[in-house]
């Protein structure tokens, strides 16, 4: 671990780097439920959504992006547009630094002044760096979805946490 730890918002130039840490989610683990890793400019299309409605975030260290967190739609219907689903990646030899916790503190503090009242993490099991990440961010459990994920030959559990970001939205 070298150099100041440094979170910045996302820019679409910033694709190829945030890919690489993604892409091994995808190809070798459970974690995303991607069965095909995304190409770059797929990659940036979704940095460019997330920008434009919620927030994309990434690490970096030493001039390496070593990992990011994003908010996007909870689900697509008007009444849900105040709650937020956020994720985050860190890259592995870059684990347990507080790269996650730097990253979700900014990113739910900025979408809670963008209004959004409470924020929803999907946690595929087991994974408990992530269920630890979460506890520490002041999520709480509040479900398992059962064999909700087939992939490698096998189904996989998500467990679902929330947090409360703020009591209610903007002046609507």
């Amino acid at each position: 671990m070298t150099g100041t730890l440094k979170i910045r918002p996302a820019t679409v130039a910033d694709a190829a780097s945030l890919l690489a840490i993604y892409r091994p989610f995808v190809e070798s683990t459970a974690v995303s439920f991607e069965t095909v890793a995304p190409t770059t400019d797929e990659f940036a299309a979704r940095i460019s959504k997330a920008l434009a409605g919620w927030q994309w975030l990434l690490a970096e260290r030493g001039g390496q992006c070593i990992g990011y967190a994003y908010g996007s739609a909870h689900r697509e219907r008007a009444a849900y547009r105040w709650s937020v689903e956020v994720s985050a990646y860190v890259h592995p030899g870059h684990g347990r630094q507080g790269v996650g916790r730097a990253l979700y503190e900014r990113l739910l503090e900025d979408l809670a002044q963008k209004g959004f009242c409470n924020a929803y993490a999907g946690v595929t099991m087991p994974n408990e760096g992530s269920i630890a990440l979460h506890r520490r961010m002041g999520f709480e459990s509040i479900g398992v979805f059962k064999a909700v994920g087939r992939k490698f030959g096998r189904w996989h559990d998500v467990a679902w946490f929330q947090r409360s970001l703020r009591s209610s939205p903007p002046q609507e």
